[in-house]
Order: structure tokens, then C-alpha cells, then sequence
């Protein structure tokens, strides 16, 4: 029989220590952005929405807005109502004055023998001005309509992103490793009628055609009802056709074949209202239709530019280079438009981080002078795994480091700081989502010390709750934890879902709504879906998904703290727990690790395992088996599949694995079981 506990379906149990705090550097408090500390107070939560004007200050405006927050079709908020503005014109045309030959983008291909091409902010005016033209007169584009881009890490994608802006069309980029199926999907749910592509690109070492996507999207597309027109092809060689899949008569265009007749064309930015969509973000990974999050144009770019200035903490003179992809909302938001409204230089990175060896991050950040570097904890565990020594062999040094994407470990934090940030650089560990558009909870660097495993604080003017089934609040300090969400709007969170407002309203709202009728934001808090709990200081640790909770015998156990303590193990790189059933405790969790190289597996590492499991958390949580594997089954993105794992531990179907990066992994863990 399970054991009875005393904690709310909403809780989970936490054993997490809270770890030591960091202080940032006198040298980096020095030069910081933010260090004031009065800004907590000017964004408190009885200064909201006002406060957020702070934001909205940085960018610059056609004219003003008569409302800040118009909550009148809540919770559908539309920021600085009134305002008009263009996303393109403040990332690009504002900087000309001053900056136009500072570096915007610093394009590095994949194959090192080819070179880095430095577009500066006059170029990228130049080439996101003709292909604005070409997208308006030969496309007949205007403001309002979709367009679904499906392309790899490229200096292309940003112009492309930024010339639709610049006319007002709503753009949907679908990231590249995803299938054609998938891109045919975002098509036919945004009603896009232009797709815009690249032949191919490099992965890995090896030049992928990319072109046979697009013809699967358009057939695809098809079949459910939705028909694009024209398909343009930005060519990854100017001039040449790289992909083995041809162009299709009458449908398929190269890019770089007709800009040649829109040399010299300027394209007057459109004075955008700011509460119109500036673009869709598709969530994915979920099953079902694809959410497309719409994000508006003043309350996103105004967040996003205030957040890469204050937590970011980007100079116009730092080399920033953010290691996400494009296509994620990260890449939206802290590789092209907070960066660039900022006039900063960033870094666009096509390949892998290891190709062709472990090295090539850090000869990257040295050649390049790179200082601030922003990227995922699957990035840093992969980094630490296949080359945990290499970041002291280069010559570069980081003011900044970020973390972003999901919970780090302390283990892989402290190895993070010690060996890649050479204990000089201050980290801030990020948490949001593609809904929020920006960060939630981050310390300030200049203001508040780091604290390993945790995000932070709630940002300034994000006033994060931690609350029960019941809508009771859980008290911070308490070691109890349950579902996160956020008291008031802010300018960077999305409007609705395209085209499906109750689905909006019913999974973000609906719980802990405190009246549906109400038009007061104070009645609708938001429910982002995470676990988490909140220190004594006030520091959130997000322990995962809700849906990310191992339940054994009534104790519901967060995933990522399971995952954490075995990583404590000096011999392990990652480790990822999944659920397995059991008749009587429900269920219990199997734990796959893979090992740092120069270790082989055995029965000790294990047995070491589950004793870091016992220790740190206690008997509750020692896993069922330690499957010691020779590598994670990952998406193309670096994400570990838990869902195949559980699957393999479960005895069930693990699915479709051809859009893994490794499938073949697959294959070896289910001979071991």
C-alpha cells in the first residue's frame, strides 16, 4: 500500500540543499549595466505595468503610446497601445548614425578552412532593405500576412527576419531539424502562403540537403488544405545549388538570383501599432496541434532589449555570442532582436560545438574576442563530458556567462564557472519560456551574488508565487514546493495562441483564475506549468516540469533533483530518470548515466550512483536500475529524449527515432535491457 503523505498533489518533495552564494567580481560590478539596486523598487509589483516604461524607453518610437497596459480583453493584454514603432528600423536603421561600420553579425560557418563573414550594420541595412523590396514587389507581402521561414544558422535568417519586420508580415521560423512535416504543420496552422528556405547546410562536417524539406512541407501543406505559392531559396554558396533536390518550375525561386534586380532598393520601414504580432513561435515536443505563441511588436522588443542590457549585460563594444539556435525562442530573443536593438555584435554559429573536435567553442570565443557566452546546460554538459580539460588550452576571457534552456545541476554550475568562466566570469542562470519572451527569474549580475542550481530572483517587475492545488500560496523559505506562476503581465509574454484564444485562456489562466469576467490582471495569474520552490531569499529553483514528477509511493520526487544527484558522481557527464511502473509503489524511477571519457563502465559506478541518490536525497529515491550508457538519446538540439528512455525501461514501443540526432544509441541501450 502507498505510504500517506502529507503533501498537496501540487507539491513536490524538495532535499535540495541550497548551495553557497558567488559573488560577481569588483572588476565586472565596475563596468555593469544595472547596479542600482532601487531598481526593485521602481518595478515592484504595485509600480506595475508603469514601471515597464523603463523598457519601452530604450527603443526608439514614431510616436508614444496613450496606454501602457490595456487589460480590457484580458488575458489577451496589448502593450503600449497606441504606440507605433518597427522592430526592423530599432535593430538596424538607428544604429547607422554612429556604428554603421561596427560589426552586427558575426557569421562562423561550420568547416573552419571557410571564413567568418563579418556583416557590419551598414551591410545589414543594405541587404535587409533589398530583400525587403524583393519580398514586398515580387512576393506582394504587406503587413499582417504569415510567412513560415525553415532555415539552419545563417546570417541569412536574421536579414529575412528583419526585412519581413520592416513590412509589417508576421514571420514564423520553424528550427531547422525539424522534418517537413512538422514546418507543414506551422504552415498550415499560421495560413502562410510563402516558405523561405536554404538549399542546404553543414552539419557535422557533412552539407545536408535542406531544399527536400521544403518540397515535403509544400506537399504536405497540400494534403491538409493550405497552398504556398512560392518557395524562395537563399543559396548557401551564392550562386550555386547546393542540395541534390531540384527547384520546382514555377514555385521555387533562388533568392540570391533575383535580388540582383533589386540592387540599390530602400524600403521604408512600416510604423507598426505596438500591440500588432511581430512574430509565432511554435512550442514543440508536446503531441497535438503545434501552439503557435504570438508575440507583439512594442511589449516584446521593449523586454527583450531591456533584459539582453541589464541581465545580458551587453556593451555595444562586447563580442556577445548566444550558442542557440534561431529557431528557438532564445535565439529570437538573445541572438538577433535584443542584441541588435542594442547595436551589439553577435555571433551565428552553423554547426555543432564539438565538430570537428571539442575545442572548437573556445577557439571560436578566441578568435572572435568573444566575451559574454549564453548557452543550455545540454550544451555544457556535452562540453564537460567530451572535453572537460579544453577551455584552458585558448586564449579568451568571459565577463559573462549565461545558462538557459532548463535547470543546471551545481555539479555541472560550479564546472561551468571553475573551468570555462576561469572562476573570472559571472553567471546568470536563466529561467523563461517561449511564452514569457524574455527572462523571469535571473539574479542582475551586478546586483545580486549567484547561487549554483538556482535561477534567482524573480526579474525586476516579474513577481513569481509558488502555489498549491488550492490556490494557496506556499510559503518561501519552507522547503515545499508546487506550481510557479506569475502574479502580473509584463510587456515580453505572448498575446494569446494563434487563432485559438480559449486554448490560451484554459491552459495558462483557467486554474487559478480568480474571476473569468474580470478585466483587473491582478485576477489572472499566470500559470507557467513548472514546479518549483522559493528560497528563504527569495532565490527560485525550478525543479522541472509539473508533468516531470516521479511519484513513488506518494512522495512526488522533481526529475531534475533525482538527476542532479547522481551527477555529483565524479565519473558521470549526464544523467537523465525516467518512471517506471511498479504494482505497489506506483512507480519507480530508472536512472541512465553516461560516463566522462577515460572512464569504463561497471557495477562500482553504480553501485556509486545509487548511493549519491540515497545520500542527497534519501531510501525513497534509489532508482530501480543504473544503466550505464554509452551516450543519450538526443534531438537535434541536444535535448535528451526521456520519453524513448522510458519507453526502453517500460518495455513499450519507443517510436518513431530517425529524427534523433544519434538513433543508432537507440538500438545499443535496447540490447542492454
Amino acid at each position: 500500500m502507498a505510504e500517506k503523505t502529507d503533501v498537496s498533489e501540487a507539491q513536490i518533495a524538495s532535499h535540495w540543499k541550497e548551495e553557497d552564494y558567488y559573488p560577481p567580481s569588483a572588476k565586472f560590478i565596475a563596468q555593469a549595466n544595472m547596479t542600482d539596486e532601487g531598481i526593485y523598487e521602481r518595478f515592484a509589483l504595485e509600480n506595475v505595468p508603469d514601471c515597464f516604461k523603463e523598457y519601452a524607453d530604450l527603443l526608439d518610437w514614431y510616436k508614444y503610446w496613450d496606454e501602457i497596459l490595456d487589460t480590457s480583453d484580458a488575458p489577451c493584454y496589448k502593450w503600449f497601445k497606441g504606440g507605433l514603432i518597427n522592430a526592423s528600423y530599432n535593430c538596424v536603421d538607428r544604429h547607422l548614425a554612429k556604428n554603421r561600420n561596427k560589426t552586427a553579425i558575426h557569421f562562423v560557418p561550420e568547416l573552419e578552412e571557410e571564413k567568418v563573414d563579418h556583416v557590419t550594420y551598414q551591410e545589414l541595412w543594405v541587404r535587409v532593405n533589398e530583400f525587403a523590396a524583393l519580398l514586398q514587389d515580387f512576393c506582394g507581402l504587406k503587413a499582417g500576412d504569415r510567412v513560415t521561414l525553415h532555415m539552419p544558422m545563417s546570417a541569412e535568417l536574421p536579414i529575412t527576419m528583419l526585412a519581413l519586420c520592416r513590412l509589417g508580415v508576421i514571420h514564423s521560423q520553424v528550427f531547422g531539424g525539424f522534418s517537413g512535416k512538422s514546418c507543414a504543420d506551422r504552415i498550415v496552422d499560421s495560413g502562410s502562403e510563402v516558405l523561405i528556405t536554404m538549399d542546404a547546410y553543414y552539419r557535422g562536417g557533412k552539407l545536408l540537403d535542406h531544399k527536400i524539406k521544403a518540397d515535403e512541407a509544400c506537399e504536405e501543406a497540400a494534403k491538409q488544405g493550405q497552398t504556398v505559392k512560392k518557395v524562395l531559396v537563399w543559396q548557401r554558396y551564392a550562386g550555386k545549388h547546393s542540395a541534390e533536390t531540384p527547384m520546382v518550375e514555377g514555385r521555387d525561386f533562388a533568392v540570391n538570383e533575383l535580388l540582383k534586380n533589386y540592387y540599390g532598393k530602400r524600403v521604408e520601414p512600416v510604423k507598426m501599432p505596438a500591440e500588432a504580432p511581430l512574430f509565432l513561435m511554435y512550442t514543440s515536443g508536446t503531441t497535438g496541434k503545434p501552439k503557435g505563441c504570438q508575440h507583439g511588436t512594442g511589449g516584446y522588443l521593449a523586454y527583450v532589449t531591456g533584459t539582453s542590457k541589464y541581465v545580458q549585460d551587453i556593451h555595444p563594444e562586447d563580442v556577445y555570442w548566444c550558442m542557440a539556435d534561431i529557431g528557438w525562442i532564445t535565439g529570437h530573443s538573445y541572438i538577433v532582436y535584443g542584441p541588435l536593438a542594442l547595436g551589439a555584435s553577435s555571433v551565428i554559429y552553423e554547426g555543432i560545438p564539438n565538430y570537428p573536435d571539442a575545442g572548437r567553442c573556445w577557439r571560436i570565443a578566441q578568435d572572435l574576442g568573444v566575451n559574454i557566452f549564453h548557452t543550455a546546460p545540454t550544451a555544457i554538459r556535452a562540453l564537460r563530458k567530451i572535453g572537460p580539460d579544453e577551455p584552458a588550452k585558448y586564449d579568451y576571457e568571459f565577463k559573462h556567462m549565461t545558462t538557459v534552456g532548463e535547470p543546471i545541476e551545481p555539479e555541472v554550475w560550479k564546472w561551468y564557472y571553475n573551468v570555462v568562466g576561469k572562476g573570472k566570469a559571472a553567471i546568470v542562470d536563466t529561467w523563461w519560456q517561449t511564452e514569457t519572451g524574455g527572462f523571469l527569474c535571473s539574479t542582475l549580475p551586478g546586483l545580486r551574488a549567484m547561487k549554483p542550481g538556482s535561477a534567482g530572483p524573480g526579474m525586476p517587475g516579474i513577481h513569481p508565487i509558488v502555489l498549491d492545488d488550492e490556490g494557496k500560496e506556499v510559503p518561501d523559505g519552507q522547503g515545499k514546493a508546487g506550481n510557479i506562476c506569475i502574479q502580473n503581465p509584463w510587456p515580453g509574454m505572448f498575446q494569446t495562441i494563434w487563432g485559438d484564444r480559449d486554448r490560451f485562456v484554459r491552459q495558462y489562466f483557467e486554474r487559478y483564475c480568480k474571476d473569468p469576467n474580470s478585466k483587473d490582471w491582478r485576477d489572472w495569474p499566470y500559470l507557467t506549468g513548472d514546479a518549483a520552490i522559493i528560497a528563504e531569499d527569495g532565490y527560485v529553483r525550478i525543479l522541472g516540469r509539473i508533468d516531470d514528477v516521479i511519484n513513488v509511493s506518494g512522495h512526488r520526487l522533481g526529475t531534475k533533483e533525482l538527476e542532479s544527484a547522481a551527477l555529483v558522481v565524479e565519473e558521470i557527464a549526464e544523467a537523465a530518470v525516467v518512471p517506471v511502473k511498479h504494482d505497489i509503489k506506483g512507480v519507480e524511477p530508472d536512472m541512465y548515466v553516461a560516463l566522462k571519457p577515460g572512464y569504463e563502465a561497471s557495477d562500482a559506478i553504480a553501485d556509486k550512483v545509487q548511493k549519491a541518490l540515497v545520500e542527497e536525497i534519501g531510501p525513497i529515491a534509489k532508482a530501480r536500475k543504473v544503466w550505464i550508457v554509452p551516450d543519450m538519446p538526443k534531438t537535434r538540439s541536444g535535448k535528451i529524449m526521456r520519453r524513448i528512455l522510458a519507453a526502453i525501461s517500460n518495455g513499450t514501443d519507443v517510436g518513431d527515432t530517425m529524427t534523433l540526432a544519434n538513433p543508432e544509441v537507440v538500438e545499443a541501450i535496447k540490447k542492454m535491457a
